[in-house]
């Protein structure tokens, strides 16, 4: 289904596979999460010939595993990292002005249990004198949150902090347990769909019409003196490109990146951190959180989040120490840590298995470090040249280290900045004030564009706002041409003109693609084999799938979301038997 959205659907596999085999372009990007995503746009914005490639498919690993914040990192000052909570400050901001339809303001509840624990324990952490994490009281919480504030006024910023006496907590949150004294609250954001960013980031660069291909399901083999050879993962079969530079923006896979060089292995710059969440169907702990995220910490002193999103309850997280980013799945210990850590903010609710309906983790693209615990970590971000020894040996590559989803575009500037300087060119542009996709003109009333856009295109007003809190203003398009659309069974909310714009214009190449990264079918807890099965028809229509290739894929993908998601074989087998949303 193509639609008119200023911008040409991407042009045949086949035919872009052609336009990078042999092609000397002056920058190969490797990696199309968050970052690469980031740094392709603003060198193809500033004139750059660029190819990006990903081994999976768009935001496959960290940028679709995120905790849905985009925040400053209060934690982060206990670091002493104060350079990136200004930073990631900066970027909150630039972002719910850019992206108004994805990022939205999140007021954030942080219950405490005293006034002074913790007060020494910060200072001793950044000064490096103790590694065991600890309680923060009322106090060294005061500070952080004065921090915060100082750094936000006159950005454009948020509201000031606040603190709730224990009486005006307790009326707020009812199932806070006795030891709870006081809370704080203070504004931070969150992104409701941030694969979405990826997607529309790459949709603006083709828009701008530069000399920009990005393609998904292309695996880095070699990397040596003839360019770097690439594997089609979905056709078969190999490209080689020979760019100038080569950016390693692979966030987890740095490392494994840099080992298909012909050259002796790389040191290694990139120890991965896991972080699983829980989307949990919980109606009675939806009603207490309401519109509030509950910044709490577990019994061992890490800080979780909970908040409703896409209408399950988002719980996570954990932080722990992988070594392979490939096999990484939530355990049943962490599944364990997460459910206990809910426990003891909220003594009284009970989650039973059946009201887990997905489970996801990623892994954080730390930079190698000798702390001593995770949570220790430095979270920046920086980039690092690798020089071939041998003049010719490989192309000069600037690995990406590091690095939050909130800071996705500070780092993509400093990577194409040194980019720039190597080739030699001048930045043309910026994109600190450049809108994202659907933020583009993006309405002040939001409920009267609805409502013209309802008239005048004839879907339901409900309707209409929906498709405006997914693609922002490009749902005027996406309305008038939905016209006459059907509802999908198993899946309330998508239509059949919907998901096939969707395989026709975002590089879908599996139902994992469409169910876990182009839809929120699966984070809202909709996944079971009626959705399934609608989903499979949709892309087995546009890819000519037969019947036998059809039912292979739905049993591959089944496997994966009982392996890595938690989705039960009884939800795939029986479409209606977890429908039913369970009384508390």
């Amino acid at each position: 289904m193509t639609i008119n959205l200023g911008i040409v659907p991407p042009a045949p596999r086949e035919e872009r596979l052609a336009r990078i085999d042999n092609a000397r372009p002056q920058v190969l990007v490797i990696g199309g999460g968050i970052n690469g995503a980031s740094v392709y746009r603003e060198l193809a914005l500033n004139g750059v010939e660029v190819v990006l490639a990903d081994k999976a498919d768009f935001c496959a690993g960290a940028s679709s595993a995120l905790s849905r914040m985009v925040h400053g990192g209060l934690r982060y000052l206990e670091n002493g990292e104060f350079d990136l909570v200004r930073e990631a400050l900066d970027e909150r901001n630039r972002l719910l002005l850019n992206a108004p339809h994805l990022v939205r303001p999140l007021r954030t509840v942080v219950p405490i249990d005293s006034w002074m624990s913790g007060t020494l324990n910060a200072p001793l952490k950044f000064l490096g004198l103790t590694r065991a994490p600890s309680r923060r009281g009322a106090l060294p919480l005061k500070l952080g949150l004065s921090f915060y504030d100082i750094y936000t006024r006159g950005r454009g910023g948020m509201p000031k902090h606040a603190f709730l006496s224990r009486r005006k907590v307790i009326a707020r949150f009812p199932g806070f347990p006795d030891r709870v004294r006081c809370a704080a609250t203070y504004f931070d954001g969150q992104v409701s769909h941030p694969e979405r960013v990826v997607t529309e980031i790459f949709e603006d660069v083709a828009r701008a019409g530069g000399k920009a291909t990005a393609l998904n399901y292309l695996a880095v083999t070699h990397i040596g003196p003839a360019g770097v050879v690439l594997q089609d993962r979905i056709g078969g079969g190999t490209v080689t490109c020979v760019p100038e530079i080569i950016i390693n923006a692979a966030g987890a896979w740095v490392d494994l990146t840099n080992n298909c060089l012909a050259a002796p292995p790389c040191p290694a710059m990139v120890e991965g951190t896991k972080g699983s969440h829980l989307m949990i169907d919980h109606p009675g702990l939806r009603e207490i959180l309401g519109d509030d995220m509950v910044y709490y910490e577990n019994i061992d002193g890490r800080i979780c989040i909970m908040f409703v999103l896409h209408g399950m309850v988002l719980v996570g997280s954990t932080d722990l120490k992988v070594p392979d980013p490939d096999a990484v799945r939530c355990e049943a210990d962490e599944r364990a840590y997460i459910l206990d850590g809910l426990k003891y903010v909220f003594p009284d609710i009970e989650v039973r298995d059946d009201q887990i309906r997905f489970i996801f983790s990623g892994v954080r693209p730390l930079p190698v470090s000798a702390a001593g615990t995770t949570g220790q970590i430095p979270r920046g971000h920086f980039t690092q040249w690798l020089i071939p020894a041998t003049p010719g040996a490989h192309a000069p590559i600037l690995c990406m280290i590091g690095g939050k989803w909130t800071t996705f575009r500070a780092f993509g500037e400093l990577a194409a900045n040194d980019t720039l300087d190597r080739l030699g060119l001048k930045r043309r542009c910026g994109t600190e004030t450049l809108a994202i996709g659907g933020g583009l003109s993006y309405p002040e009333d939001p409920d009267a564009w609805v409502a013209d856009l309802a008239a005048r295109s004839g879907l339901p007003l409900p309707r209409v706002a929906t498709l405006l809190s997914r693609y922002g203003t490009l749902a005027q398009a996406l309305a008038e041409a939905f016209a006459g659309e059907q509802p999908l069974p198993g899946l309330a909310g998508y239509s059949d003109r919907e998901i096939d714009y969707l395989i026709a214009h975002e590089q879908v190449e599996t139902l994992e693609d469409l169910a876990l990264r182009r839809t929120v079918i699966a984070l809202a807890g909709q996944l079971d084999g009626a959705a399934i099965a609608a989903l499979a028809d949709r892309l087995a229509r546009a890819k000519g799938w037969s019947e036998d290739e059809r039912a292979a894929r739905v049993s591959a993908f089944e496997d994966r979301l009982l392996a890595d998601h938690g989705i039960a074989r009884s939800r795939l087998g029986n479409p209606d038997c977890n429908r039913e949303v369970a009384a508390q």
